[in-house]
């Protein structure tokens, strides 16, 4: 046994929660100071350690959730804010005890036996062929697509894939050794994926002050090994609609609208109806259509999350819900025509994500995981419990909540109105809808997809054929040149975030530890795929927990096994419970906007948002168009009049003047409270009451912030030169550098400067120009006329002479750099 198999042994008990939460730095005994942490970033690329705002009282903030999710909970302000750590359910398990993720050195054993490589793990036991699939007859395709677009709601790891030179200079090719920030799966070179012998692959970045780099400080780190963060917002809060960040969110907003509308696509439109915005930095990465001129770009598409491009299924998804928010935004400013544009917007943005949570927890939940385990987790609401932490979980993030991977099907249907293959847009494979928006826009809008979605059934996951080929063999990632597998990524990716093995996850879930001889046959019925798996792993305990909790026979009624129903079932459980803006919170909404909410579901969404007339009740089951589909106007909706606000009489002092760069939020008919943009600060009165029908004060002023002048936490990398602008600031390189991704920090660019290349471009001009002069004067020059007298018989005799030095240097000249490629001199008639 390991020195790490006995302390997990010693530090691990069923239903314990290991704890690697602190709300700040200073609260770990290895204190860092926050200067140190960014010298750190600078160097490795980790993640710095978030700080939330000081969580205030105001009416604003106990009526809106802040987008970046933090003071949720007053007491623990980063739970569930987003750039922050991954929460833990066991202690992680790294080779070294620190960083070195499971599988890094060839000779390190578990329980006698080397784990496997994750491709040939894939090769046997994962990848079925496109053929073999077996459809769901009960669920269709559309709760795939819920699951990934859910799922990219809730979390994102961010990975040290950057053009900063870190200090260990990774670029995640195929190298003899380890680097850092890099964890190449090895293949063999004969492999349909080998790109010089394997599949690159980016660890996730680490949270500063966390895993192996503090050692550079001589600072211990066995304390705090390495933690990944979580990008987004861990609530179910449509931050997939409004990003997790104040300057993510002022991108996607339309502020010249006074309607809280958010930014629409100005050069396409989908038979009349919205498309999201292109992204601003063009060219874009994404794939463009073979058959277009050069001109004729679609670019990415921009939502509040950045994945939204994947697949043109996920688009479609992002699509329907930037149209509900501005559908509902429009009908709500109509019945409030005294609300601000600010306060339409937060009020939609709150019913768009209660709608997430509705849909979520009454109608997706409870079909993965089944009527048992559902019941378990989640039995009647009990209201918000202050001490649950919902922030999403590592080991939920990186294996239990990607089960859904296993029941993609290897096609995207496109079907016409009466649900039958479309006639003009057949149907595609997967590989043939990454990152291709070009689909959508060109190939019939939405309206085929979400048809296809509906009318289609997802893949039924089974022991025997658990993920397509499209997946295993030709999945695409912007980030990378080749083909790549999705099953080896998920593999790979839970070694590196150190998660521990399949049976210690099943103890903690109370479920008990399999071994080789009797106890696989309690979790996994099929005895081939179980010979399979020991073969490889040699002990139940080596397992990858995401390879195990797959494997599992499904619960009655689930999609699920154990294991997974009961890491998802708590992950979601914390969601609900630990969350202050939960719709059913009696705090939130009003009894009958609750009951209205509740009437909403994603089929109504559909039929409001596209050009659809007729889908199922519920939009996961699998029916028949000619039986089991509704028209639209039988499907219930919520109806928004509960939102109509009535102002008391003799309270309203009319509409306020409104100010540039910053918006207003009514607290009551008395009061508002004004705030600015980010970028900007609030000069004047923040507060302004109704008093004897009119304003007690004038309206303050937002003044514009000049961040470059912020040293405690300077915007740019000390590499870059800062440049203040209105409401933001740019950071600026010099010539020959450039921004890296992170727009703050200057990299060599590896081009030459560009008063070096001037430089070049001169000196060639002045040798052509000297060549040109030379060619004259040797060449041209001879035709020139002496006007001498008959009789001067020295003029003749320097003639003759002049026209002998001038053939003679004709004779060997050459326009070649390389004499040796020319056999004989070339000859120039200088016949004058």
């Amino acid at each position: 046994m390991t020195a790490l198999e006995q302390e997990n042994k010693m530090t691990m008990r069923t239903g314990e929660f290991y704890n690697n939460n602190t709300d700040k730095a200073s609260s770990h005994p290895n204190e860092i100071s926050h200067q140190i942490l960014s010298i750190v970033a600078n160097m490795t690329g980790c993640v710095p350690s978030y700080n939330p705002p000081s969580c205030t009282n105001t009416c604003q903030d106990l009526r809106y959730r802040l987008i970046t999710g933090a003071c949720n909970n007053r007491n623990h302000p980063s739970w569930g804010a987003s750039n922050t750590v991954l929460s833990r359910w066991l202690p992680p398990q790294y080779e070294d005890g620190i960083s070195e993720p499971k599988g890094w050195n060839t000779d390190f054993l578990y329980n006698n036996f080397s784990l496997p490589p994750v491709r040939e793990v894939t090769n046997k036991i994962i990848h079925a062929s496109n053929k073999a699939i077996q459809e769901d007859d009960l669920y269709s395709h559309i709760i795939i697509e819920w699951g990934q677009y859910i799922d990219h709601d809730m979390a994102f790891t961010p990975q040290s894939i950057n053009k900063v030179k870190s200090l260990w200079g990774a670029d995640c090719h195929c190298a003899d050794e380890n680097q850092k920030s890099c964890f190449p799966i090895m293949i063999s070179i004969n492999d349909s994926l080998s790109q010089r012998g394997c599949i690159p692959f980016y660890r996730s970045s680490a949270a500063c002050g966390t895993g192996d780099q503090n050692a550079m400080f001589g600072i211990p780190s066995i304390a705090r090994p390495r933690e990944q963060v979580n990008g987004l917002t861990s609530f179910i809060d449509a931050s997939t609609v409004y990003g997790s960040t104040a300057a993510v969110e002022i991108k996607l907003r339309n502020h010249s609208s006074e309607e809280g509308l958010l930014r629409v696509n100005v050069q396409h439109s989908d038979h009349g109806r919205e498309y999201m915005p292109s992204v601003d930095d063009t060219p874009s990465p994404c794939v463009q259509d073979p058959n277009a001129a050069n001109d004729d770009r679609i670019e990415c598409f921009f939502a509040g999350e950045s994945r939204s491009n994947e697949v043109i299924t996920l688009a479609a998804m992002h699509t329907l819900w930037l149209r509900e928010h501005n559908r509902v935004a429009k009908a709500l400013r109509k019945l409030n025509p005294h609300w601000s544009s600010e306060t339409t917007y937060q009020e939609t943005r709150k019913i768009v994500g209660a709608l997430h949570q509705v849909i979520t927890v009454r109608d997706y939940i409870p079909k993965i995981l089944g009527p048992s385990a559902s019941e378990k987790y989640f039995g009647a609401y009990k209201g918000y419990n202050k001490n649950i932490n919902p922030s999403i979980s590592n080991v939920f993030s990186t294996a239990a909540f990607r089960f859904g991977h296993a029941t993609i099907p290897p096609v995207v249907h496109r079907l016409d109105s009466q649900y039958r293959e479309h006639p003009q847009y057949p149907s595609l494979l997967l590989n043939e809808v990454f990152f291709r928006p070009w689909r959508i826009i060109k190939e019939g809008g939405l309206d085929p997809l979400i048809r296809g979605l509906l009318g289609k059934a997802a893949k039924l996951q089974t022991q025997q054929e658990i993920m397509n080929e499209e997946l295993t063999e030709k999945l695409l990632v912007l980030s990378n040149n080749g083909s790549m597998d999705l099953a080896s990524l998920n593999l790979q990716r839970g070694r590196d975030h150190g998660l521990p093995g399949y049976n210690d996850w099943r103890e903690f879930c109370g479920l008990p530890r399999l071994n080789i001889t009797m106890g696989m046959k309690i979790a996994i019925s099929d005895e081939n795929i179980t010979r399979k798996i020991i073969e490889l792993y040699g002990h139940p305990d080596n397992i990858d927990v995401w390879l195990g909790g797959l494997a599992e026979d499904l619960l009655p009624g689930a999609r699920t096994g154990p294991l997974f129903a009961c890491l998802i079932g708590m992950q979601f459980q914390a969601l609900r419970d630990g969350d202050w803006f939960w719709y059913e919170n009696i705090n939130v909404f009003t009894k009958k906007q609750r009951l209205e909410l509740e009437k909403h579901s994603l089929s109504r969404v559909i039929c409001d948002n596209t050009g659809l007339t007729h889908v199922p009740p519920d939009s996961f089951l699998m029916a028949k168009s000619s039986e089991g589909f509704k028209l639209c106007d039988s499907i219930p909706a919520m109806n928004l009049e509960s939102w109509k606000e009535t102002p008391e009489k003799g309270a309203s002092c009319g509409l306020p003047g409104k100010i540039e760069n910053g918006d207003f939020v009514h607290c009551s008919d008395k009061l508002l409270i004004y705030f600015c943009y980010p970028g900007y600060r609030l000069e004047g009165h923040e507060k302004l009451a109704c008093q004897e029908n009119q304003w007690n004060t004038q309206p303050p002023f937002c003044k514009d912030i000049d961040e470059c002048f912020d040293e405690l936490t300077p915007p740019c990398h000390s590499s870059a030169t800062c440049s203040n602008t209105l409401g933001s600031y740019q950071c600026l390189c010099s010539d020959p550098y450039e921004l890296a991704e992170d727009q703050k920090t200057c990299v060599d660019s590896g081009k030459l400067p560009r008063a070096s290349i001037a430089s070049i471009i001169l000196v060639v001009l002045l040798f052509l120009s000297w060549a040109t002069i030379c060619w004259i004067l040797l060449c041209r020059g001879r035709k020139f006329s002496f006007k001498t007298s008959a009789d001067s018989q020295r003029g003749e005799d320097l003639k003759i002479t002049s026209l002998k030095i001038d053939s003679s240097k004709c004779h060997n000249m050459s326009l070649s750099p390389y004499p040796s490629m020319i056999a004989e001199p070339k000859k120039i008639n200088c016949t004058v």
